[in-house]
């Protein structure tokens, strides 16, 4: 992966990264056109949304970005021109989060000659009153991701038809018949889930701005042995949801994301759900269960390890909610 670093103008920088991956053009093209998969690709992103597309599916979109950059979480709005024909994705911050004035970039995917695909990462940004030092931050954090985002991709990408087997989703719900206020207050109040889960020894939040929180938890096994988890939250209070990523993860796991969300049902209950998004780590699950351990075994393992835990929250939120209705 090669970096390098030009000035373009008095007020903008250029950086430009670049890695080769073993895998199809259209393959790799796929991975980034699809922002929904980000979290789970892209170590530095947390969460993605897509506020608008035209056309649904298509051409034009319209994100809000949750992403660490350098060690804190910023969000920002970008608009972004997929272009499946040419393999490029274009991308512009459209509400920046300080210290950065301007950011933008594109992704080129170039197929090479002996079945591996070139990827140059591009970007262009400004720093706020062009200070210096903030433009070393940036620079910093730029050189960082970038970085971070085409290693992932390659590892991605390089994982082929295997990825599907690796990756996968599931969820558990139960019907709460209370407020989705108090649901949600119960999810949200994650520094009293020591006293209120059996299943949390200890946990330690941090709540910082635009509804994010910061979790350090240590969880029990039915075998008594703890488990060390880090997590980043964003909190959506007005839509009663809850999403998030765990940057630190058991040894068979790749990656993990996951999301609470709380829906008010015709009959007045409300339809409280944990969802979760896994990819599997090959070398973690023969290191975790053993050189024998399948896939198949492993994916019900963390369906039945993640499921249990994700269950036993919503019975107590149930339980709390219910009381005070």
């Amino acid at each position: 992966m090669a970096p390098a670093t030009t000035p373009s103008t008095a007020r903008d920088r250029l950086t430009e990264h670049t890695v080769t991956v073993g895998a199809p053009a259209a393959a790799v093209y796929d991975l980034i056109a699809d922002v929904s998969a980000w979290p789970q690709v892209f170590g530095p992103t947390v969460h993605v949304e897509v506020l608008d597309e035209a056309p649904p599916g298509g051409g034009e979109q319209h994100l809000r970005i949750w992403a660490i950059a350098n060690g804190q979480v910023r969000t920002w709005t970008s608009r972004r021109t997929l272009d499946p024909v040419a393999r490029t994705v274009r991308f512009r911050q459209v509400v920046t989060a300080a210290p950065v004035a301007s950011m933008g970039g594109e992704w080129r995917v170039e197929p090479a000659g002996d079945g591996t695909t070139r990827v140059v990462l591009l970007h262009d940004y400004r720093a706020v009153g062009d200070d210096p030092a903030a433009e070393e931050l940036i620079e910093q954090a730029v050189d960082r991701n970038s970085r971070a985002e085409l290693t992932a991709l390659k590892h991605a990408a390089e994982q082929g038809p295997d990825r599907a087997e690796l990756h996968f989703s599931f969820h558990d719900s139960l019907t709460i018949a209370g407020a989705a206020g108090d649901v949600y207050g119960f999810l949200d109040r994650a520094d009293l889930w020591p006293e209120r889960l059996p299943h949390v020894a200890r946990l330690d939040l941090v709540e910082e701005e635009n509804g994010v929180q910061r979790m350090d938890m240590d969880t029990r096994s039915p075998d008594g042995s703890l488990h060390n988890t880090t997590s980043i939250r964003v909190c959506f209070e007005e839509r009663h949801s809850i999403v998030y990523k765990q940057l630190k993860v058991p040894a068979a796991l790749s990656s993990h994301t996951g999301r609470w969300t709380v829906e008010p049902q015709d009959d007045g209950t409300v339809r409280a759900t944990s969802w979760h998004t896994v990819t599997l780590d090959p070398e973690g699950v023969r290191t975790a269960l053993g050189p024998d351990a399948t896939l198949a075994e492993a994916r019900a393992l963390v369906r039945k390890a993640l499921g249990t835990n994700s269950s036993t929250t919503l019975r107590h939120a149930k339980n709390y909610a219910e009381d005070h209705a």
